[in-house]
């Protein structure tokens, strides 16, 4: 118990990459963001509060807070899965844009939607996964923390990668539509991944299947692209996907 007593203030720094990167694409047009955008925003921030709370709990002497805050948690974890998955139609939606109109999208065409649905329904799927196994293994706290410390760096690539790629292109504006796109998203997978091996280093859970599920799920996000412009990936989402 006492290797985790500053686990709370470490977990503070994965907040404050995800709400960095987020900040301006949910705030810069806040009253135009769809009603499902806001729903999945303050689960998510909410759960990654949950993921910092928990651990200070659990360390100074507030264990029946802990267990009362978890009953909670799961509902709210239930709800960041659900939300993120009901919010996949906007990516299908996009390319249906896109295909009207590709001008007004640049260099973004709609492999790059099809790629970003596909990925995400890996990463939720993950994330599900993880926290029933920290369910599972909630009296062996090790495991318990760690699968639950993993579904932080399981969701994070939305966020970050948002901001990440805002600004590589504002970088490169004045090549417009002519933009690389992807090497931002492949740059945010290594900070969360750095992020991730560190602190499995510093809590010694390099070798715990979280770690590895979680390392896994953002190495799967380096195939976007190629996911993305499958034909039969793309069918598939669109026959599976609709609004």
């Amino acid at each position: 118990m006492a290797k985790y007593k500053s686990l709370y203030l470490w977990m503070l720094l994965p907040m404050f990459f995800m709400q960095a990167g987020i900040f301006e694409d949910y705030w810069g047009d806040f009253s135009t963001n769809a009603w499902s955008v806001h729903i999945h925003y303050w689960t998510e921030t909410v759960w990654y509060l949950f993921l910092i709370l928990q651990p200070y709990y659990a360390t100074h002497g507030q264990l029946a807070r802990h267990r009362t805050v978890g009953i909670i948690g799961m509902f709210m974890a239930g709800a960041v899965c659900l939300t993120a998955l009901s919010m996949l139609h906007r990516d299908i939606a996009t390319t249906e844009l896109i295909a009207k109109d590709p001008e007004r999208f640049g260099p973004f065409e709609p492999w790059f939607f099809f790629g970003v649905a596909a990925v995400e329904i890996v990463m939720m799927v993950a994330f599900g996964y993880a926290v029933i196994r920290s369910i599972i293994e909630r009296k062996k706290l090790d495991r318990h923390a760690s699968w639950l410390i993993s579904t932080v760096f399981i969701i994070m690539m939305p966020a970050l990668g948002r901001g990440v790629q805002n600004v590589h292109i504002a970088m490169q504006i004045k090549q417009w539509p002519n933009l690389d796109i992807m090497s931002s998203l492949y740059f945010t997978q290594f900070i969360i991944m750095a992020m991730l091996l560190g602190g499995a280093w510093k809590y010694q859970q390099l070798r715990h299947p979280a770690t590895w599920l979680a390392l896994g799920v953002n190495l799967f996000i380096f195939l976007l692209e190629p996911i993305g412009r499958s034909a039969m990936v793309q069918q598939f989402l669109k026959s599976m996907i609709k609004g």
